[in-house]
């Protein structure tokens, strides 16, 4: 009972604080805010380049380049009234994009301050094609093997 009153408590912080993000206006959350966001079902859209998203990008994330937003905002529509969290390279180009998808009736848009450099700084994932930076699971039980022997 416990766990479920304070899983309840958490859920109304985020909907309050996002609330709160969209009335103040506030483009660009910090990677912490961006990983609430997406743990509560948050779409990440990453506007790098194919390039850029296949070095590196947030799991999940759907890559649409800032110069094909237009032409792909259609795949965007069913998300409108769930939060997206914009990510380009530094957390610089993103505002264009956030205040384009708000215009677009978008209901909560918000940019990842930092950017994808900012996301790695604060030590968060990173999926590189269909793997996780990181050791992987292979590699973790052969270093355990290792260090048994």
């Amino acid at each position: 009972m416990l766990l479920v009153s304070a899983l309840m408590i958490s859920f109304f912080v985020v909907v309050f604080t996002e609330l709160r993000r969209k009335a103040s206006g506030l483009i660009n959350i910090e990677a912490g805010d961006a990983v609430k966001l997406i743990n509560n079902d948050a779409v990440v859209v990453d506007i790098r380049s194919p390039d850029a998203f296949a070095r590196g990008h947030i799991v999940n994330a759907k890559n649409i380049p800032a110069d094909e937003l237009d032409a792909k905002i259609e795949q965007l529509s069913k998300y409108k009234s769930t939060p997206i969290v914009a990510v380009c390279d530094a957390g610089i180009t993103t505002t264009k994009t956030v205040v384009k998808l708000r215009e677009s009736g978008f209901e909560s848009v918000f940019g990842l301050k930092g950017g994808m450099s900012g996301w790695g700084q604060a030590g968060l994932p990173v999926v590189t094609g269909k793997k996780t930076r990181g050791k992987s699971n292979k590699q973790k039980k052969r270093s355990r093997n290792d260090q048994q022997q």
